[in-house]
């Protein structure tokens, strides 16, 4: 029994009737009583103390989740945002500081965007379907017709070579002439047709990618680029190693070394200079020579097709469209720096 009880009992009680049977087991049914209030009272402060860690546990997640929720929603208006830059708004969307955020309002237009998005992603879709279709179509054509071409040019070609052998001593000096000047313009036509079906073409069928040692590659080009005494080709060491399609690199570098060539050639000592430079994600090669250097007013139109400088017979004009369109394949882009009598500088990047 609590102690304090027994106490007040014996003070205020007769010893007689603290000593009694029956009363003696009416001490015992209040002692019990204390027991089970003692033991409920320690129950409900575990419990107590079992809810509060539970409450605290609870709150510091959803204290996580309120977090969570309001960085979605601030992800959801910068995506709505730059949607809406893209998109005629469905329903003008603002969050000013003075206006209460409006979820539904948000998450409904929201949802019109993204049916926008779907649509314009259908209709993309069926575009490049469509440009793809075009573009075989294109191909096929070209490729028909060059080759339609071609034969009846090379045919007329060996005719004129035949009149020419078989009656050598019978044409005048004009005639003569006139033949050469009839088989300069086929041999004219028949690059030509190879330029645009080779710029028509170029990209279809890629080769497969391989390592490819620069330093080799212009050595070889050198072996084969009809190089003048009068004109010189320098280029250091240290050229890097870059994984590409060959022949593509290879024309690039033919074509700017060939230009190069041309615009030299009359100098007492023509000079090509090949140098490369590391910018970060891209390979930068520069051909520069000390030639006749390319006018202000033509350098806008230069990487476009059939634009040449000189009337060059055996030329096609499309040599620096399709360097532009190979680098194009690589993500890179061509620049031309000159002035007139001063050279020029064609320098080009890859993408590593």
């Amino acid at each position: 029994m609590h102690a304090l009880l027994k106490r007040q009992l014996k003070k205020n009680l007769p010893a007689h009737l603290i000593e009694n049977e029956e009363m003696q087991e009416f001490f015992a049914a209040v002692e019990r009583s204390y027991e089970n209030y003692d033991e409920k009272l320690s129950m409900i402060q575990r419990a107590t103390a079992i809810s509060s860690e539970e409450l605290f546990e609870a709150n510091k997640e959803l204290r996580k989740e309120a977090e969570r929720q309001k960085k979605i929603l601030a992800s959801l208006e910068l995506a709505m945002n730059s949607l809406n830059s893209n998109l005629d708004p469905y329903e003008q969307f603002q969050n000013n500081s003075d206006q209460q955020f409006d979820v539904e309002k948000l998450a409904k237009h929201i949802s019109h965007l993204a049916e926008e998005v779907t649509q314009i992603s259908e209709e993309k879709k069926l575009l490049l379907q469509d440009l793809e279709t075009r573009n075989e179509s294109l191909n096929n054509y070209v490729q028909m017709v060059s080759h339609d071409l071609k034969s009846p040019i090379r045919n007329v070609n060996a005719l004129l070579s035949w009149i020419k052998d078989d009656n050598e001593n019978t044409l005048t000096h004009d005639s003569k002439e006139n033949i050469e000047l009839a088989s300069s313009n086929l041999i004219k036509m028949d690059n030509l047709i190879n330029g645009i079906l080779e710029h028509a073409t170029i990209g279809i069928n890629m080769e497969s990618k391989m390592n490819v040692d620069v330093n080799i590659l212009l050595k070889e080009i050198e072996s084969y680029v009809p190089l003048p005494e009068n004109v010189s080709m320098v280029y250091g060491a240290g050229f890097p190693v870059i994984h590409i399609e060959k022949h593509l690199i290879e024309q690039i570098f033919a074509y700017l070394i060939t230009n190069a060539i041309t615009a030299t050639k009359h100098l007492e000592k023509g000079l090509i200079t090949i140098s490369f430079e590391d910018e970060d994600q891209f390979w930068k090669f520069s051909v520069k020579d000390n030639g006749k250097g390319i006018p202000q007013k033509h350098q806008s139109s230069i990487f476009e097709m059939f634009k040449k400088l000189e009337n060059n017979d055996s030329a096609a004009g499309v040599g620096l469209a399709l360097a532009k369109k190979i680098v194009k394949l690589y993500n890179g882009s061509i620049e031309l720096e000159s002035e007139e009598n001063k050279g020029a500088n064609f320098s080009f990047t890859i993408k590593k």
